[in-house]
């Protein structure tokens, strides 16, 4: 038998493995360094979207807060506008009711009865005045307790000084102001037509 040698051949397919092995594992490594920059593009660009939505986010609330703010400076204005209608409503339905009440108290005065002040704070008016005698006075409060304007009234002091000849009786009482029923019914009509 002819001896054949299989050295070379072994060491051609042992180098020919050693290639084989060095280029899968370049190959490999060279995916495994795609694979990690991919990785780290695709974060970086996730991280650079989610910074840009947090941005926009931020604008967005800064905005909504400015919102909120006018919302809020509006709704003041609102509220101060809407008391400030209330006032002149009010004001609008209540401006003859001074002028009934002066008259009706005049109308009410008996002779003899002078009045030197009014004060009037609410819906409490305080008198103050002389008269000639005491019933007098009381015929002035029967008077107001009968008027569709005033209720209650109410004798505070009353002093008897003599003036001259005659007794003079200084008098301060409180009573009520009303609104006459009619007159209120006939104001909100009123009011009614002037608003609409």
């Amino acid at each position: 038998m002819t001896k054949i040698n299989l050295l070379p051949w072994r060491e051609i397919r042992r180098r020919e493995r050693d290639r084989q092995l060095l280029t899968g594992s370049g190959l490999a490594w060279m995916l495994m360094g795609l694979v990690v920059f991919y990785g780290w593009w695709h974060m970086n660009g996730l991280i650079e979207f989610q910074g840009n939505r947090n941005n926009f986010l931020k604008k967005e609330t800064v905005k909504l807060d400015r919102q909120i703010k006018e919302i809020r400076e509006i709704k003041r204005r609102k509220e101060a506008l809407l008391a400030r209608m209330e006032v002149i409503q009010s004001l609008q339905s209540n401006r003859t009711q001074i002028v009934h009440v002066f008259d009706d108290l005049v109308r009410k005065l008996p002779k003899g009865v002078y009045l030197t002040s009014l004060k009037k704070k609410g819906n409490n008016i305080t008198l103050a005045g002389f008269a000639q005698s005491n019933a007098r006075v009381s015929s002035l409060m029967r008077n107001l307790d009968s008027s569709d304007w005033f209720a209650n009234p109410n004798l505070n002091v009353i002093n008897v000084t003599p003036s001259g000849e005659t007794r003079i009786s200084k008098f301060t009482l409180q009573v009520k102001e009303e609104k006459k029923k009619k007159q209120a019914s006939l104001d909100q009509k009123t009011g009614a037509k002037t608003t609409g």
